[in-house]
């Protein structure tokens, strides 16, 4: 009798963690945008760009040897592991550092909702498999909600924003999400830790080259060199820990979709820690990047 094929779909009871993780990778990279304005508010973007990952990579080096992380094997595994490096950990830092260092926090919050649209689709593409209705549905209403929060909040003339750093920005977002989908496809043959902690090592080796370009200046203060360090330990090792663990357990467009709630959390911070008033439109927008994420979350592929 021929066994049967393993389901290897994730259990019903693991969609709680699943969730989780991405709740806390989401919620961690929500605040990047105005943790790296700090940053660059008193170090160059350069600066700030190698330090978050080649710091993170020093971090990396002694997890990968105190638990033995193998390195890659295979060709398909190793190539989609170094694309996801290169892409997640040596693009996205270097040009989303530069373009927020030309815009405000919220633009930078605001344009990287869309990395939802780009993971589904680069996921959809590498993977040959178009999402069903229901996830476009979920992502129209997140789109439809992002864009009332921009139109009604921001513009090109004021809070520091220029064309030149949104579109920067942008193109993190694209380098980003084809990290994220090629860190989620060699995390199913490598497993979740080798996949980030040898990320970070290959992108810090990529990297280390231009330390010597970097400056350092004597006068940053402990909140600029505290938001290197958040940077470094939480956006680029823990978050992506969990990012790809969410990603390669759930479907990839259906988990990436949550992505959207990042500037819901951006405009919390603005009113926690800036005290911004919260407006009744920007409650609507929320409400529908919210609803947005739970209907393309119910979607099955």
């Amino acid at each position: 009798m021929s066994q049967a094929r393993p389901d290897v779909s994730p259990a019903p009871r693991s969609q709680a963690a699943v969730l989780a993780a991405a709740l806390l990778a989401v919620g961690l990279w929500g605040a990047t945008p105005l943790v790296t304005k700090l940053a660059v508010g008193e170090l160059t973007p350069l600066t700030v760009a190698l330090l978050r990952t080649v710091l993170a990579a020093t971090l990396a080096l002694p997890v990968i040897l105190l638990a033995r992380l193998a390195p890659p094997r295979g060709l398909r595994p190793t190539l989609l592991l170094g694309i996801s490096a290169l892409c997640g950990f040596v693009l996205f830092p270097l040009i989303f550092t530069f373009g927020q260092a030309r815009t405000s926090a919220g633009h930078g919050a605001l344009i990287l909702a869309i990395l939802p649209v780009l993971t589904g689709s680069i996921a959809a593409l590498l993977e040959r498999r178009l999402p069903v209705g229901r996830w476009w549905i979920g992502v129209v209403l997140a789109a439809l909600g992002t864009w009332l929060l921009i139109g009604q909040r921001h513009d090109l003339a004021g809070g520091g924003a220029t064309l030149a750093g949104d579109l920067l920005v942008l193109a993190s977002a694209l380098a980003a999400s084809l990290g994220y989908v090629t860190g989620a496809l060699a995390q199913r043959a490598l497993g979740t830790w080798r996949v980030t902690f040898w990320g970070l090592a290959f992108g810090g080796l990529l990297l280390l080259p231009l330390l010597p370009f970097a400056s350092w200046p004597a006068a940053a203060s402990p909140i600029a060199w505290g938001s290197v360090l958040y940077l470094a330990g939480l956006s680029s090792i823990l978050a992506y820990a969990a990012w790809y663990w969410a990603l390669g357990q759930g479907e990839i467009a259906r988990t990436g979709v949550i992505q959207f709630a990042q500037p819901v959390i951006g405009v919390v911070l603005a009113v926690i820690i800036l005290q911004e008033s919260l407006s009744p439109e920007m409650l609507i927008a929320a409400a529908a990047i919210l609803l947005g994420v739970a209907v393309a979350r119910s979607a099955r592929s």
